[in-house]
This record gives structure tokens, C-alpha cells and sequence, in this order.
């Protein structure tokens, strides 16, 4: 057990709920400052939640703290893709070996499980507290508590002047997601800050496949279904109460997009036209979508994470992704994961933690951010492709044949933590230019089986 410290974390979402957990089981006093309220005493508003996808990395943090078995059991597993294309077919495509599966969690029902799971282990939070500013000098922090402007504001009447609290820290966590206070707070007071955010032409708007008589999933329980349009794709993940969680990602620009589909009417027209089946299974889909707020997507990327031996960026705080990886929350939790070993290498040396915390993880983040958009692509255009699936299996059966030579990207990122993103991304790339390579071979739809293919392409990947 390390020597005890005060630790804040600012944002009680799944990575900063998480860390908490690691932190506390080692010994330290620590309090989570969040802005929102309590989620647990508020009705949950759909139409701003991407389900989500937990993989090896993330399995392997939450088995570290012994919550692995509380988790799972609001999780879903999905051992594959389910492609529907515009004809109406249904394709499976594996994601790995027999027996490998992402699962599908609820975002709010799996923050909700970490903050019970984090005060089970003596972790403070609060809620209502708005991060103002930072006194990097002092090492203090500033907060306004909006628990009557929340009250006034659902009263309809003017609000009260926030109450104020500056608090002591000895160590500091920003892990409030994507549009950060602490990261503001950081880059503003520092002198060789760096700082870039992209964002796509592609927003989000979640949509509902309600559950059938009895609970029934109306589709397939155990898939992660997707309706590749190359450029619009509609995603659905399992709930555990027979619905599925939808998302759809459309330009926010153009003939189709957010911006001009803003009539029952064109809503109805289109699906009917580009996603017939899931008019079926969404009864009232024009009205959702005219309802529910449509989000954006931006990928961060910064540097520095950290100030000395006191503060450090975490999360998508440090590293906003977009989700066509299904690795934002896993990669989150990879950082609590390696943050945690760094501690066990380092014990109270917080200086050399934190450096090397950044140093294994800047550019793991920035391969990651690089290859969730990449996946859109082939999420959305090519997983219909019969040539891309012809990839895929290739690629399948040399796994199979000879598992620690060729490991397919996806394999490499979803199922092989002990594979840092970085690595698999410099693999990936190699593989995928032999792959081009031998996709262009005469007659590959019949050749493929031969050991004379796998042969080369293995003496292409040695040299």
C-alpha cells in the first residue's frame, strides 16, 4: 500500500469512476467532484447514449479491481457482426476465434454500477460541482455547486448564486471527457500547451428497437447489427431488456443529413427507402428522430498530459475518440490499467508515474484515434463488400492456421490487450498492404484455400 494522499478526480463517468476504484484500493482518500447530478435519483433521457462495446482491454481493468463478475452481469455478449444489407439479407461475420465476443453494456446502467461499486470502496462523490479554475501554485481547486441553480432551473425561476468551495489536492485527475474544464484549466495556464480536435461530417442521433411481447428481442440477442450505407450507417446493441439501442451516423451537412431530413414525411420517405426493415421494428421511428438531439463526433488529441508530480489527464479528457472502434471506454480503462502498474513499479514516486504514464500512453491514444476513424470506412461501405468479406476470411483461416504470425488488426486491437494500440496500428498497416496485394491475384475467390497463397503471404509479412 502506498503512503496515502488526497486525491481529486474531476468527473464521476466511467473512466474517472473506475480510476477511483484502483485508487482507493490502495489506500488513498479519494473524492470525485462532478458537474452533473446524481444519476441515480434522475430520470434517464434517451436519445444521448451510444451503447457500449467491452472488450479485452476493458475486461482486463475491471478484473483487476474484482468488479469483472458485477459488471458482466448487465452485459450482453455479441461474438459477431450481424450486416443488413438494403436488399434485406442478414450476414454474420465473426469478430474472432469460437468463444470470442464483445459485449454490449448500457452506458448509463454501467456508470451507474461503478459509482455504487466506487462508494462501496470509500470514494466521495459529488455532484452539482462545476470545476471554475485551477491554482497550479497552491494546488487548490475551485468549485461552483449547482445543486440550486439544477433546482431552480427545473423550477422555472431565476437561480440562486452557486455556492462556492476552493479544496486542496495533492494529487489531480481531469477525467471529464471529451470538452474537458480540467484540460481547459491546464492549457490555459501552461506554456507549451498542444492542442488539436477534428471533427468528422458525420453526427449521431440515437434511435429505439422497443422489445416485443414478453421481453423478446426482435432481432438477433447476440450480434452487433449494422446497416452499412457507405455514407450513413445505422448500429444497434442489445439491452438486457429485450430493446436495442440504436445509432445512427449521418452527415450533418447535404441533400441527406440531419439538417434536412426535418419533416415526418422526408424521415419516413427515407427510411423506407434506405433502411426498410428497421421501419418495421421501430413503429414510431419519425418521431424519435425528429426528437431526439443529434450529437457530433470529434476526435482530441493534446500534449502535455501532466504537470510534475501532481496532475495528469486521463481518459477522453486526454484522448477524445471517435466510436467506430468500439475502443473509447476500453481505452479509458487500458489507461486506469497501466496508471495502476505504473504505481506498482513506481510505488510513491509520483513524478516518475506520471511521466511514464504519458510516455506508454500519448502515442497509444493517438494510434487508436487514428484507427476508429479509419473503421468508419469499412464499417459503413466495405462490411457488404464480397470482396471484403473474402478478406476477412483469408485473413480468418491464417489466424487459424498460424495464430502468432498473422493476427488480424481487429484481433489485435478487440481481443490482445498484451498488443499495444500503437503496435497494432504499425501491424495493421503492414498486413493490410499485402492483403491489397493479394486480393488482386487472378482467380483469389478460388485460390485462397492453397497453401501456396498462405505461403506467400506469410514470406511477404518476413520481409
Amino acid at each position: 500500500m502506498q503512503t496515502s494522499k488526497n486525491i481529486i478526480i474531476i468527473g464521476a463517468g466511467l473512466v474517472g469512476s473506475l480510476l477511483s476504484i484502483y485508487l482507493a484500493k490502495r489506500g488513498h482518500k479519494v473524492t470525485i467532484y462532478e458537474r452533473r447530478p446524481d444519476m441515480r435519483t434522475q430520470k434517464i433521457v434517451a436519445g444521448r447514449s451510444i451503447n457500449l462495446a467491452l472488450s479485452d482491454r476493458g475486461i482486463k481493468a475491471l478484473g483487476e479491481v474484482g468488479i469483472l463478475d458485477e459488471v458482466m452481469k448487465i452485459a450482453i455478449p455479441m461474438p459477431g457482426r450481424a450486416i443488413h444489407t438494403e436488399q434485406g439479407q442478414i450476414v454474420f461475420q465473426p469478430y474472432g476465434k469460437e468463444g470470442q465476443a464483445i459485449n454490449s453494456v448500457s452506458r448509463g446502467a454501467l456508470n451507474i454500477k461503478l459509482i455504487d461499486l466506487a462508494e462501496q470502496e470509500g470514494v466521495t462523490v459529488l455532484f452539482n460541482e462545476k470545476l471554475e479554475t485551477v491554482n497550479w501554485k497552491d494546488q487548490t481547486v475551485h468549485f461552483s455547486n449547482l445543486s440550486a441553480s439544477f433546482a431552480n432551473r427545473d423550477n422555472d425561476i431565476e437561480a440562486d448564486t452557486p455556492q462556492q468551495s476552493t479544496i486542496p489536492y495533492q494529487l489531480l485527475f481531469g477525467s471529464d471527457g471529451a470538452f474537458s474544464a480540467a484540460r481547459l484549466s491546464h492549457m490555459l495556464q501552461h506554456e507549451h500547451f498542444n492542442y488539436q480536435q477534428y471533427y468528422i461530417n458525420c453526427g449521431y442521433k440515437e434511435l429505439n428497437i422497443p422489445a416485443g411481447e414478453n421481453g423478446q428481442f426482435l432481432i438477433d440477442k447476440n450480434a452487433l447489427h449494422i446497416w452499412p450505407r457507405k455514407d450513413y450507417m445505422l448500429i444497434a446493441l442489445p439491452n438486457t431488456d429485450g430493446s436495442f439501442t440504436c445509432t445512427l451516423f449521418f452527415p450533418q451537412q447535404g441533400a441527406f443529413s440531419f439538417k434536412n431530413l426535418d419533416t415526418e414525411d422526408k424521415v419516413t420517405q427515407f427510411f423506407s427507402a434506405h433502411f426498410a426493415d428497421v421501419m418495421v421494428l421501430i413503429p414510431d421511428l419519425a418521431k424519435q428522430f425528429l426528437h431526439n438531439p443529434s450529437s457530433s463526433l470529434v476526435t482530441v488529441k493534446c500534449y502535455p498530459w501532466i504537470r510534475e508530480n501532481s496532475f495528469s489527464l486521463i481518459g477522453d479528457a486526454a484522448h477524445a475518440i471517435v466510436p467506430f472502434f468500439g475502443q473509447g471506454m476500453n481505452c479509458g480503462f487500458e489507461d486506469c490499467s497501466v496508471l495502476n502498474n505504473l504505481i506498482e513499479v513506481h510505488g510513491d514516486d509520483w513524478k516518475s508515474i506520471l511521466e511514464n504514464f504519458q510516455i506508454l500512453r500519448k502515442p497509444d491514444a493517438d494510434a487508436i484515434a487514428d484507427m476508429a476513424i479509419n473503421n468508419f470506412r469499412e464499417m459503413s461501405e466495405k462490411t457488404a463488400d464480397p470482396k471484403f468479406i473474402l478478406q476477412k476470411k483469408i485473413e480468418a483461416r491464417l489466424h487459424e492456421i498460424y495464430p502468432d504470425q498473422w493476427i488480424p488488426a481487429y484481433t489485435q486491437v478487440t481481443f490482445s490487450p498484451q498488443i499495444r494500440y500503437s503496435e497494432a496500428l504499425q501491424r495493421g498497416q503492414k498486413q493490410e498492404l499485402i492483403m491489397q496485394e493479394i486480393m488482386k491475384l487472378p482467380k483469389i475467390e478460388q485460390t485462397w484455400m492453397q497453401e501456396t497463397i498462405h505461403e506467400m503471404i506469410l514470406n511477404q509479412l518476413k520481409n
